[in-house]
């Protein structure tokens, strides 16, 4: 009798364990793990697009900013099931690596120059982005960069290798390793140069002793792009949930919000896809 009761005992908590996991796991096909860039977070979108999705589909969407090189880094890894990015190169390398698949092609923006009202400088409606980073450097003007291997920071980068700059040879270059949020308040501060998405600026300008000083250049183009880790490297990931969420954001409906979705009376992103 004894034995019967032990075997009854155990029988019934491996159903309760059953029925713990499939709930759980019914739980976590709800939740997608998002890794995305500071951008899209410190601007508000995501704030304004999670809980329409959520109310529209059940899903919750488990947020992660960091910058494009970690975020890119933890799709890698695994850690995540899908990520949105502006960093067109390395995207292009995290695809052809086999890390990425489905990319889609979301939004774009543009990055800005901003600077101090008095602008040391005098760089203040050049068109060249090139040609006012060259007059920064020459003139040994504080500059604050990222430097965080974000789209921001690969974006700078990128123009300083063009004009065979290396930044750090000028004394009020500054690397602080954060997001663009401090970025701006420590450029702020200091009375400095900074690059930055325009999305971001427009959230934090009101908080800023800064202004726009270059703006316009075809180089500052900022395109962003959703895509989806690739289910064959990874069995944990929750694809189907990975891939409603770009469907919807890429949709009609998604394309619309995102160029509804203003701060201050400004329209921060525009919706850009193509059907690629």
């Amino acid at each position: 009798m004894e034995f019967f009761m032990k075997m009854r005992f155990w029988a019934t908590a491996l159903l309760c364990l059953a029925a713990f996991t499939s709930t759980a796991q019914a739980q976590d096909s709800k939740t997608i793990r998002l890794a995305t860039t500071t951008s899209t977070e410190n601007s508000g979108l995501l704030g304004y697009l999670l809980p329409k999705f959520k109310s529209e589909t059940g899903y919750t969407v488990d947020v992660i900013a960091v910058g494009t090189g970690k975020a890119l880094k933890m799709g890698e890894n695994g850690d995540v099931d899908l990520v949105m990015t502006h960093a067109p190169g390395a995207e292009a390398a995290f695809i052809d690596k086999g890390f990425g698949v489905e990319p889609h092609h979301l939004m774009y923006n543009d990055f800005v120059i901003v600077g101090p009202k008095s602008d040391p400088a005098k760089i203040k409606g050049n068109k060249s982005a090139q040609d006012a980073f060259k007059t920064i450097a020459t003139d040994n003007a504080k500059f604050v960069s990222r430097g965080d291997d974000s789209g921001t920071d690969k974006k700078e980068k990128g123009i300083w290798k063009q004009l065979g700059i290396n930044p750090t040879s000028f004394s009020e270059f500054k690397s602080v390793g954060q997001g663009m949020g401090p970025t701006l308040n420590m450029a702020s501060e200091l009375q400095a140069y900074t690059l930055t998405d325009r999305g971001t600026w427009i959230a934090y300008k009101t908080k800023l002793d800064l202004e726009i000083l270059v703006e316009g250049d075809k180089v500052l183009f900022n395109p962003y792009q959703v895509i989806l880790v690739n289910p064959e490297r990874y069995t944990q990931l929750n694809t189907k949930g990975a891939r409603d969420f770009s469907n919807w954001l890429i949709s009609k409906h998604g394309q619309q919000l995102i160029n509804a979705y203003q701060m201050q009376g400004k329209q921060l992103f525009t919706a850009s896809y193509d059907g690629k």
